[in-house]
C-alpha cells in the first residue's frame, strides 16, 4: 500500500515518543499528591507571609491581656508600615537560625548541630530559649538543655513559635515533620513543649493540601500522643467548638476554666500570666476553627484570647496562609511586604525573598528522600499517615500550690542583703541582692519540689545552694546576654519527698564568664506538691 507522504508524517508522529511530553506528564501514581512548582512556592510564600503579618498584627496586645479577653477595641489598627515590626521578632529569626542549620549541615542535622548554632546565637532570649542557651553554655548536652532537670521551662511555647520552618517544608508528611521536631526542639523543650512543636508541624504540614481547617487542626493533634495534657487540650477544643459553632468565646471560657492552671513557669505560677504550650495552642486553634479561612478573622481570634497574643495569631495566620496561598491573601494585609522584602531579618542572612528561596530547596529534597518528584515545573508527592510521637511527660512533679514571698516569716537573711528598688512591672518583687561573700538566706517549705525565683544580671555571680543541709550545686544568675531578666529560675528541684525542707543559699562573691560582677538576686519560692 502506497502511503503519502503527510500520512507518512502523522503516522511517525503517533507511533513516536513525543519529545515535548516528560515523564512529570504523566499521570501521577496511586496515592499520589500533585502541585505544581508555581503553586508550592505561592503557599510557602503564603506561609512565611501569614506569620510576617500575624506577628506584627499581634505585637502590640503581647502579655498585656493575661486571663482575659482582648477588647476589641482595643486591637491595633493596620497599616502599611505595621508590617516592618516582624523583621525583629524572635518568632522569626529563631524559626530561621534553625532553617539555616538544615542549610548548612542538611536534612539529618541532628539535634547536637541545632544546640550548637543556638549556643552561639548573639539575640535576646526569654524563658525556655534562655534557659536552653544558658545550659548548653554551661556543657548541658543539647539533647538535655530542654529537659526539666534543667530547664523549668519545658512546658513553654518557644518551640511551637519557632516549629513553623519544619512543617512548610514537609508538605503532605507529617512523619517527616515530626521526625525534624523531634530533633530540633528538643534543645529547647520537652513534654507538652515539645509536642506543641509538633502540633503546628503537622498543621503546617496538612495545610498544603487541605481546605478545611478542622481537619488541619485534626491533622495536628493526630501527631501528638493521645495520653498528653496538649492532646487532650486540643480534643476539648474541637469538640467544644462542635457544641458551640458561633461562639469562640464560649469555648475560650472553657478553655480558661479547665486548663487555664497548673502553670510551673517562674512567671506565671499562681499568677495570671501563663506561656504554657498548650493553652496558647489552643488559642492557635480557636483561630483556625473560627476563622473560617479569612486570615484576617483567623489572627483577630487569636490575638483576642490574650496571652502570648503575638506569637499566636503568627502562627494561625502562617497556617492559613499556606492554605490560601501568598496570592490570595488580600491586599491589605500584604500591601507592605514588597517594600520590605529584601530586607534581612534581624540576626539572620535571610530576607522574606531568600527565606521562600531556601524553604523551596529543603522542600525539594524532603519530597525526594521521602519517594517524591519534581520535574517539569510538576511536584509529585508521596503523602503520608500521621504518626503520634512518644509519650514523654513530667507532669509527675505535681503543682504549683504556693508562692513564698520574701516577706514571709520562713525566710532567714544573714547580713550583706539589701533591697533594691525594681522597675514599675516587677515593683511587687520584693527583692533582696547582696554580693558579699558568705552572705546567706533559707527558706523552709513544704512540698515534693521548688523553684527559687531571682533575677538574671549582667552582674551576676555564684552561690553555693544546700538542700536539708547538703550541698546540692553551685548556680549562677548571668543571662549571657546584658539584659535583666526578672522572675527567673535561679534553681529548681522537683520529684522531692513531699515533706519539710529547709533551702539555703550562700554566696560565693565571684562573678560568672563575663559577667560585669558577683551580685545574687532572690525575690520569691514557688513550692510545688
Amino acid at each position: 500500500m502506497r502511503i503519502l507522504p503527510a500520512a507518512l508524517a502523522l503516522l511517525l508522529l503517533l507511533l513516536l515518543p513525543n519529545p515535548s511530553r516528560t515523564p512529570a506528564e504523566s499521570s501521577p501514581k496511586a496515592g499520589e499528591l500533585e502541585i505544581s512548582l508555581e503553586t508550592l512556592r505561592d503557599k510557602v510564600e503564603g506561609g512565611w507571609a501569614g506569620q510576617m503579618i500575624g506577628v506584627s498584627f499581634g505585637a502590640p496586645t503581647e502579655f498585656r491581656f493575661k486571663n482575659v479577653i482582648v477588647p476589641e477595641n482595643k486591637l491595633p489598627k493596620w497599616t502599611k508600615a505595621s508590617i516592618t515590626n516582624s523583621l525583629g521578632q524572635d518568632d522569626l529569626y529563631v524559626d530561621m537560625t534553625f532553617a539555616k542549620v538544615l542549610d548548612d549541615k542538611g536534612l539529618d542535622a541532628t539535634t547536637e548541630d541545632f544546640g550548637a548554632a543556638f549556643r552561639e546565637a548573639e539575640y535576646p532570649l526569654w524563658h525556655a530559649n534562655l534557659a536552653a542557651r544558658r545550659n548548653l553554655k554551661r556543657g548541658v548536652p543539647a539533647t538535655l538543655s530542654g529537659t526539666p532537670r534543667y530547664n523549668v521551662h519545658a512546658n513553654d511555647i518557644d518551640f511551637q513559635i519557632e516549629s513553623d520552618f519544619i512543617g512548610l517544608m514537609t508538605p503532605a508528611m507529617p512523619q517527616a515533620a515530626t521526625d525534624l521536631a523531634l530533633r530540633a526542639g528538643r534543645v529547647m523543650n520537652y513534654g507538652d513543649g515539645l509536642y506543641g512543636g509538633v502540633f503546628v508541624s503537622c498543621m503546617y504540614s496538612a495545610a498544603f493540601f487541605e481546605s478545611d481547617p478542622r481537619k488541619v487542626v485534626e491533622a495536628g493533634k493526630a501527631c501528638t500522643p493521645e495520653e498528653s495534657s496538649y492532646a487532650k487540650l486540643i480534643s476539648d477544643v474541637l469538640e467544644w467548638s462542635k457544641e458551640s459553632p458561633k461562639d469562640w468565646i464560649t469555648v475560650w471560657n472553657r478553655i480558661d476554666r479547665k486548663w487555664n492552671r497548673r502553670e510551673p513557669c517562674p512567671e506565671g505560677a499562681l499568677l495570671p500570666f501563663n506561656i504554657d504550650a498548650k493553652i496558647n495552642g489552643a488559642y492557635v486553634a480557636l483561630g483556625l476553627l473560627y476563622g473560617h479561612l479569612d486570615i484576617g478573622e483567623t489572627m483577630r481570634i487569636s490575638t483576642r484570647c490574650g496571652q502570648d497574643s503575638d506569637c499566636n495569631p503568627s502562627t494561625a495566620a502562617g497556617i492559613v496562609g499556606v492554605m490560601t496561598g501568598y496570592r490570595a491573601i488580600p491586599e491589605h494585609w500584604k500591601f507592605g511586604i514588597d517594600g520590605i522584602a529584601d530586607k534581612k531579618f534581624s540576626f539572620t542572612d535571610f530576607s522574606f525573598r531568600t527565606i521562600v528561596d531556601s524553604n523551596l530547596k529543603r522542600a525539594m529534597e524532603t519530597i525526594r528522600r521521602n519517594g517524591g518528584t519534581v520535574e517539569a515545573g510538576k511536584v509529585r508527592i508521596k503523602p503520608q499517615s500521621p504518626k503520634r510521637v512518644k509519650l514523654e511527660l513530667w507532669d509527675d512533679y505535681g503543682s504549683p500550690v504556693e508562692r513564698i514571698p520574701l516577706r514571709d516569716a520562713r525566710w532567714h537573711f544573714s547580713p550583706g542583703w539589701k533591697t533594691p528598688t525594681p522597675p514599675a512591672p516587677y515593683k511587687d518583687s520584693g527583692l533582696r541582692t547582696s554580693n558579699e561573700k558568705g552572705s546567706e538566706v533559707s527558706v523552709q517549705f513544704e512540698g515534693s519540689g521548688a523553684i527559687l525565683v531571682g533575677t538574671y544580671l549582667p552582674n551576676g555571680g555564684k552561690a553555693d545552694v544546700y538542700l536539708d543541709g547538703n550541698f546540692d550545686r553551685t548556680i549562677d544568675v548571668y543571662p549571657d546576654e546584658d539584659n535583666l531578666k526578672y522572675n527567673e529560675a535561679i534553681w529548681h528541684r522537683f520529684s522531692l519527698n513531699n515533706q519539710k525542707h529547709t533551702l539555703s543559699l550562700r554566696v560565693r562573691g565571684e562573678p560568672y564568664g563575663g559577667s560585669k560582677g558577683s551580685e545574687i538576686d532572690v525575690s520569691s519560692l514557688i513550692v510545688f506538691r
